[in-house]
């Protein structure tokens, strides 16, 4: 590997890859527009674009008093709820009772954190809608000694695989092969740590792992704490050397594979780059309106007189006019108002027209006229999409099980099925059918047992694991 003697010096780990530093600034703006709230008020200077010529004082206040209206958030939050509210139903056949067993306590704790395998895609799923990617690690625990069988595998813990999410802004540096496949990858991760509870002053370590088709090397640096955000990531020769910890031979080596793992969403499904930039807009005329409507409210005095004018006004004051000096107040018309809002409103409406939700847009009041067949036919084409992010999201959940499949080598056939049916009266219907497809009377016990799984298993879906197994195979006839 070419690249493989600069990754073995202290001072290279921490490279970062060309499409890592274009893209950092890209990510950090769209997690500040999908958290909103302080995340995003404490990054306003970034995203609240000044007046021409605008005093700093007067931007100061301007900052102080920012507000977001996070839609762009509430829509990446109701594709990911609305995608997981029935969980992908996933099937392990054939192989030893062990290994069936494993994959039932690895569904309900992938990452030994008590995670479910849903709620961690769901993580990842909702990660790679912000990001455009999201990516995850297949993992073996480390073992000292040298194991030379399965059963000790198996008693000692080695085969036990889990699984790490990573976001784009960790996975700092790789390399592709001509197929497109990782041939190494470098993941970077920081923490503050105490080695005793009583020690004073808090470090921070930062954590470099290289892993290639067989190996891996961790390398750490601990040093003290700089603020948090990307740009303690910086390099600074002065913060302390870089150390390497543990090496050897990871978990998919057998594989000659790299056990990284990505989710990534095409540019056209990916949803804070659609919306990004109208929410930027929006964000930025909503915070002009409300600053106008604010100065609006502190109307100025306006003098007429030829006289020289030089007295004070205020609410102590008093003022004193000639026979023909006049006195008024500055109003707004409105006008100007009016056209901001109108336009607040399309962009609103615009939002949620590009990630498929024009249903979801209009006024709150729903006093929009729409047809019952048009809005039918506007969220059937939010279903086709939610189907595209439910076939993303198995393929990705297909590939890490198997990779764990076959370096475990347990000889089980998995699928995953399901994420493609989302209104809520949607098993109804599929009973219905089922039943019709039932009483044509096809003669093909294989066709019943594939219904009769089906359906047992998404009325079940929220049933654990080794439940499901055992009816799958009470339905095979092989209870």
């Amino acid at each position: 590997m070419t690249n493989e003697q600069t990754l073995h010096g202290d001072a290279e780990i921490h490279r970062e890859h060309p499409d890592y530093k274009a893209r950092r600034e890209t990510w950090r703006t769209y997690a500040d527009l999908y958290a909103g709230g302080e995340q995003l008020k404490a990054h306003a200077d970034r995203y609240l674009v000044p007046r021409q010529k605008e005093p700093r004082d007067v931007y100061a206040e301007r900052l102080l008093r920012v507000f977001y209206e996070n839609h762009a958030g509430s829509i990446v939050d109701w594709y990911t709820s609305t995608l997981f509210r029935r969980e992908p139903v996933m099937s392990f056949q054939g192989g030893f009772e062990t290994s069936r067993t494993f994959y039932s306590e690895f569904v309900e704790d992938c990452d030994r954190k008590g995670t479910s395998l849903t709620e961690f895609f769901r993580a990842r799923f909702l990660e790679a809608l912000v990001y455009g990617r999201s990516h995850v690690l297949v993992d073996f625990p480390r073992v000292e000694r040298k194991l030379g069988t399965r059963a000790e595998e198996d008693e000692g813990g080695a085969s036990r695989a889990y699984l790490v999410g990573y976001s784009p802004e960790e996975l700092i540096n790789w390399s592709l092969d001509a197929h497109g496949n990782y041939e190494w990858v470098v993941l970077r991760t920081s923490h503050l740590a105490k080695e005793r509870v009583e020690e004073a002053k808090w470090q921070e370590v930062t954590r470099w792992v290289y892993y290639d088709r067989r190996e891996y090397r961790v390398y750490e640096r601990t040093a003290a704490p700089r603020g948090f955000g990307i740009e303690r990531f910086e390099e600074d020769g002065g913060r302390g050397k870089i150390e390497l910890k543990a090496a050897g031979t990871h978990g998919l080596a057998k594989l000659n594979t790299v056990p990284l793992f990505e989710l990534a969403m095409p540019e056209g499904l990916w949803m804070m780059n659609r919306a990004g930039l109208l929410q930027l807009e929006h964000f930025n005329k909503s915070n002009a309106l409300a600053w106008a409507l604010t100065m609006g409210l502190f109307a100025m005095p306006v003098i007429y007189s030829e006289r020289e004018w030089n007295q004070m006004v205020g609410e102590s004051y008093y003022i004193q006019l000639g026979p023909q000096d006049k006195f008024g107040w500055t109003e707004p018309q409105g006008t100007v108002y009016q056209i901001a809002h109108d336009n607040l409103e399309r962009l609103r409406d615009e939002i949620y027209r590009v990630c498929w939700l024009m249903q979801a847009g209009g006024p709150l009041s729903g006093g929009g006229a729409q047809s019952g067949v048009s809005k039918q036919w506007d969220f059937a084409i939010t279903e086709e999409v939610l189907r595209a992010y439910g076939d993303a999201v198995k393929e990705s959940l297909k590939r890490v099980l198997k990779a764990i499949e076959a370096a475990r080598e347990d000889n089980v056939a998995i699928s995953v099925t399901g994420m493609d049916e989302f209104q809520i009266g949607d098993f109804s219907s599929q009973l219905a059918d089922a039943q019709k497809l039932l009483s044509l009377g096809i003669g093909s016990p294989t066709l019943q047992k594939e219904i009769f799984k089906t359906l047992a298993l998404q009325y079940l879906s929220d049933a654990p694991q080794e439940t499901k197994d055992r009816i799958v195979r009470e339905i095979e006839g092989r209870a």
